[in-house]
C-alpha cells in the first residue's frame, strides 16, 4: 500500500491562510459596485432626486434592479466558491445554484440596459455599447458552458469558464482601480480614455483569470470514480 505525506500543522495553516486571503480580496474588490447598487437600489424605492444622469433608472428601474441583485449574488457568492475548504463540501454545490443563475441575469440585464438605455456621453465612449455587449455575451455563454461541463462531469471546463464569467462579472470593481489613478493624476477621462479605462478593467481581470485558469492543479477522482475539487478556480 502506498503512503502519502501529511502536511505539517504549519503548512496547513499556510495553507488555510491563503486560501481564504483569496475570496476575502475578492469580495472587497466588490464592495464597490456592490455599495454603489445598493445605494442607486435605496435612491429609486426613495423617490430620489432624478438627473440626467439617472432619469434612465426612474423611467426603466427594473432592468438596473434585477442587475444589481444579480450582480450582488454572483461577486459575494462567487467569491466564496474560491474558498478550498467550501469546495470540498456539499455547500459549494448548493451556492452554484444560486451563483450560476445570478451570473446570468447579471450578464443579460447588462446586455438589456446597453441596447434600450439611453446612456449618456459621461459613461459611455466610442466602442463601448458593442464591447459590454461582447462581455455580456461571453459572461453568460461561459456560465452556460460551465453548467453543461459540470453536468457531463468536466471539471476542468467548468472551473475555467465560471473563473472567465466572474472576472469579467468583477469588472466594475476593477475599474475603480483604473480610474481612480488617471482621474487623481489627470482628470476626468475624455470619452477615448474612459473606453479604454473600461475595457483595461475588464482585460486585467481576464488577464489573471488565465493564470488562475492554467496554474489550477487538475480535478482528483473520487473513490466512485468522479471528479472532485482542489484547489484551484471555483465549482457552481
Amino acid at each position: 500500500m502506498t503512503s502519502h505525506p501529511v502536511a505539517s500543522p504549519r503548512a496547513t495553516s499556510r495553507g488555510t491562510w491563503r486560501g481564504r486571503l483569496v475570496p476575502a480580496g475578492l469580495i472587497a474588490l466588490s464592495l464597490v459596485p456592490v455599495v454603489a447598487g445598493a445605494a442607486r437600489v435605496s435612491q429609486l424605492a426613495g423617490g430620489g432626486p432624478v438627473t440626467a444622469a439617472n432619469a434612465r433608472f426612474f423611467d426603466s428601474p427594473v432592468p438596473v434592479i434585477v442587475h444589481i441583485v444579480g450582480s450582488t449574488v454572483f461577486l459575494l457568492l462567487g467569491a466564496l466558491q474560491f474558498a478550498p475548504e467550501l469546495r470540498r463540501r456539499a455547500w459549494h454545490r448548493r451556492a452554484g445554484r444560486l451563483v450560476a443563475p445570478a451570473g446570468l441575469l447579471s450578464a443579460l440585464s447588462a446586455a438589456w440596459m446597453t441596447v434600450f438605455y439611453a446612456l449618456p456621453p459621461e459613461v459611455t465612449g466610442p466602442g463601448l455599447s458593442p464591447l459590454r455587449l461582447v462581455l455580456a455575451a461571453v459572461m453568460a455563454g461561459g456560465i452556460v458552458v460551465a453548467l453543461l461541463a459540470i453536468r457531463r462531469g468536466d471539471v476542468r471546463t467548468h472551473r475555467a469558464w465560471m473563473t472567465r464569467a466572474y472576472a469579467i462579472g468583477l469588472g466594475a470593481g476593477t475599474q475603480v482601480l483604473t480610474f481612480l489613478p488617471w482621474t487623481l493624476l489627470v482628470g476626468a477621462p475624455t470619452p477615448v480614455g474612459h473606453t479604454l479605462l473600461m475595457a483595461a478593467g475588464w482585460a486585467i481581470n481576464l488577464a489573471v483569470a488565465e493564470i488562475v485558469i492554467r496554474r489550477s492543479p487538475g480535478p482528483r477522482a473520487t473513490r466512485s470514480g468522479h471528479p472532485s475539487a482542489r484547489a484551484g478556480a471555483p465549482l457552481s
